[in-house]
């Protein structure tokens, strides 16, 4: 007698056959579940995004913790790491010449350790360091932002310069994951520390796009006006959201990949 199938194996599988359209209808229905729950459990939604700094933070160790252990660095995008720490510069800049809050210091905590991060692999354990796999053009990302920010930024009365870096560190944070994601669809085998840090990132963005679409609805789209007129409102909420489902399909095979007890993330073919 064959046993029994544990139910989320059952429902993992149920998903997995299902067409791509009834997938993304699915993930669209668990994350406006998700986003009703955090509503009524998170009495202030500001919390929220402290919670998505701490998580990312809670990431940047456990990168930290990868080095200093197994003394390799094999697995971790450079280039990742490279973007991260300038959307994490810039946006520090904005902070402190825009609105100096506790955003401030959790963003140089943040940036001090990724800058530690990128230290290790560049020097101490450039031996290990997986150039070839690590292949994702960075002027794809850079050009794109950098162009976008001129185009569409900030209307407020800050200064000309400080709108176009706002802009930029908004869109390039969206985006900054994609060279992580390329060296995983490289390697097609992900090992667990990696795997723990990327699933990280997708839960600090999944909390940083439920604060923002949560104070929209709070002030009843007030806060949009807030942020100026034109495309920029809507930009800022696309770039949240685009960041979120980035990553959306990788957390789909690390929660199976957990629940099924498998220490080593092994992604089948066109994920990520």
């Amino acid at each position: 007698m064959r046993p029994a199938k544990r139910p989320i194996h059952a429902l993992s599988m149920w998903v997995r056959r299902q067409p791509s359209k009834v997938k993304a209808f699915i993930a669209v229905v668990a994350g406006m579940a998700s986003l009703v729950l955090l509503r009524f459990i998170v009495h202030d939604h500001d919390n929220l995004f402290v919670a998505a700094e701490a998580v990312h933070s809670i990431g940047i160790c456990v990168l930290i913790y990868k080095l200093m252990k197994e003394k390799t660095c094999a697995g971790i995008s450079l280039k990742s790491q490279e973007l991260t720490a300038i959307f994490l510069a810039v946006r520090l800049y904005c902070s402190f010449v825009m609105e100096y809050d506790i955003h401030t210091v959790l963003d140089l905590s943040t940036l001090g350790t990724t800058l530690w991060v990128i230290y290790m692999i560049r020097f101490k354990l450039r031996s290990s360091y997986m150039e070839d796999k690590d292949n994702f053009a960075l002027y794809y990302v850079l050009l794109p932002c950098v162009v976008l920010a001129l185009l569409v930024h900030p209307s407020t009365s800050h200064h000309f310069i400080n709108k176009i870096f706002w802009a930029f560190c908004v869109y390039l944070e969206a985006v900054s994951v994609l060279p992580q994601l390329r060296v995983m669809q490289n390697t097609k085998i992900v090992e667990p520390f990696t795997a723990h840090y990327v699933f990280a990132l997708g839960v600090a963005r999944f909390l940083s796009c439920a604060h923002w679409v949560l104070q929209v609805l709070d002030t009843r789209g007030r806060l949009l006006t807030a942020l100026g007129y034109g495309l920029w409102p809507s930009m800022v909420l696309i770039s949240e959201i685009v960041q979120t489902f980035i990553l959306a399909d990788f957390c789909y095979y690390y929660v199976k990949s957990v629940f099924g007890g498998q220490l080593v993330l092994r992604l089948p073919s066109g994920v990520v």
